[in-house]
């Protein structure tokens, strides 16, 4: 069970085979492209023609496929803030998954944001557990999709980014207590290490990006890109 096509044991980690790596990959692409389909469906309110329908496709493989490298580009290429045991303050890498919600909706962003959590295990391809696995990448960063709850809102980007954020923040933290907690400082409590710990990166990251969001020139720049995905 422990040595098998997909993965092995490696040092306590269990570490994705080359058979594991492009079952993942495989795993992405048809995420990404459920979230097309979604993102298709719930935006197509009139009859459109065939050539029409696929450029809208198009589109939205474009800007979703931009959206998630530049999460890539901006959590792991530049250099972040990391802490030692997992977790970053990164240039605004939450924003761009949360953007593709905001534009295509919950449907569509939830699927791409579990498709971007996926992307992130494959770059380093090691977990402890598979509730470690569904924890730390498939929800945590699942729920950053959470944004497309507002799509269509007044003040949708925010309170989308908000939204998402959150999610990510709560299973982070349970990842923290169930799976972390053993390494808690003496006498501190695992849940209070837990919140204290995501609270760290998170929310550094979470205020800078509000900051941000809430300059006029970055706001009507973002207007003008969300009325060009659609």
């Amino acid at each position: 069970m422990l040595n098998n096509p997909f993965f092995f044991l490696k040092d306590d980690e269990f570490v994705l085979t080359t058979a594991g790596i492009t079952v993942t990959i495989i795993m992405i692409l048809i995420l990404l492209a459920a979230s097309i389909l979604i993102g298709a469906r719930l935006s197509k309110k009139t009859p459109e023609r065939k050539n029409s329908a696929l450029a809208r496709n198009t589109r939205q493989l474009v800007f979703s496929s931009a959206a998630m490298a530049l999460g890539v580009i901006t959590s792991e290429v530049i250099p972040t803030l990391s802490l030692p045991m997992g977790g970053s303050i990164t240039l605004f890498s939450m924003l761009f998954i949360t953007l593709i919600g905001y534009w295509y909706g919950l449907g569509a962003g939830l699927t791409a944001a579990l498709a971007y959590g996926l992307l992130q295990f494959v770059l380093d391809p090691k977990f402890l557990s598979f509730g470690q696995l569904l924890l730390d990448y498939i929800l945590a960063f699942g729920a950053l999709g959470l944004s497309g709850i507002f799509s269509n809102k007044k003040h949708g980007l925010i309170l989308g980014y908000l939204t998402g954020v959150i999610g990510r923040y709560i299973f982070a933290c349970i990842a923290g207590v169930v799976i972390w907690g053993i390494y808690a400082p003496e006498g501190m409590s695992p849940v209070v290490y837990s919140l204290t710990y995501q609270a760290s990166y998170i929310l550094p990251e979470t205020i800078l990006t509000l900051i941000i969001l809430a300059l006029p020139p970055v706001k009507k720049a973002l207007d003008a890109i969300k009325r060009m995905t659609m």
